[in-house]
């Protein structure tokens, strides 16, 4: 990984570590951010009694602790294995592997332009880091165009790369939420009614509809966040069930 911190750890912060030594009553790792050593005494590595360090941890175990104390005049850093709870853990291992992923993008893109990884990447980086903590926030913010790769100051070639590469890979995955409706009119037209009726909504961006006979109809709404989605799913319901009381007919509406 190349991603590294300046500095020294916070007190309670979360840091992905490397054990490198197993003592009888401590384990020594290294913060693989911060390129520093720590220890995790015994009684930090997991509740209740342990008879043998080796049960829980092995050498070049990848794990997360939390940081308990910091001294930097002595370089001294306690961390804690068992003061970290699943959700911690699940939430650092995620950016952990998201900031990987960034920076498989720099490699691609180094590679293609014949350059080294290394020094695309500090270009990058470099930039980005003074408003993002990731790299991988960054880019998460490009893909959903909240960002631009061209403020990093790049070559044209470099973040022409860069923008198609970051804009596919960090897309914000789409909403769906589903739900049916039923209607019914006893017009002489009263199909034809229907039909004016759901013509609106099947225009609407991301939307679709499938008739399922009976006069009941599944409808899709696809986007970008769940309040957009909410929101379309909300004033279809409403306009639909109106149009269909003005023309003296029947309606519901089901969430799926």
């Amino acid at each position: 990984m190349l991603y590294r911190r300046e500095g020294f750890p916070q007190d309670d912060e979360l840091v992905f570590c490397t054990v490198t030594k197993i003592m009888h009553s401590s384990v020594f790792v290294v913060l693989d951010e911060y390129e520093r050593s720590g220890m995790i005494n015994i009684s930090e590595i997991a509740p209740g009694r342990i008879r043998n360090i080796r049960d829980y941890v092995t050498q070049g175990k990848k794990v997360v602790c939390k940081v308990l104390r910091v001294d930097k005049v002595k370089g001294h850093i306690d961390v804690s294995l068992r003061r970290v709870n699943d959700m911690e853990r699940k939430r650092k291992l995620e950016e952990i592997k998201q900031e990987q992923k960034a920076e498989k993008i720099i490699e691609l893109i180094a590679k293609e332009l014949k350059i080294k990884t290394e020094e695309l990447y500090e270009k990058v980086a470099n930039q980005a880091f003074e408003k993002y903590p990731y790299l991988f926030s960054f880019f998460k913010d490009v893909g959903e165009e909240k960002a631009h790769v061209k403020d990093l100051g790049l070559g044209k070639k470099e973040t022409d790369l860069l923008q198609t590469i970051v804009a596919d890979k960090f897309k914000p995955p789409k909403i769906e939420i589903k739900g049916f409706f039923d209607l019914k009119t006893y017009q002489p037209n009263g199909v034809d009614i229907i039909k004016k009726i759901l013509v609106g909504v099947e225009k609407t961006a991301g939307v679709s509809l499938d008739y399922l006979g009976g006069g009941r109809y599944r409808i899709k709404v696809e986007s970008d966040s769940y309040k957009n989605a909410e929101k379309t799913l909300a004033e279809i319901e409403t306009q639909v069930l109106s149009d269909i009381k003005k023309n003296k007919g029947e309606g519901s509406f089901k969430r799926e």
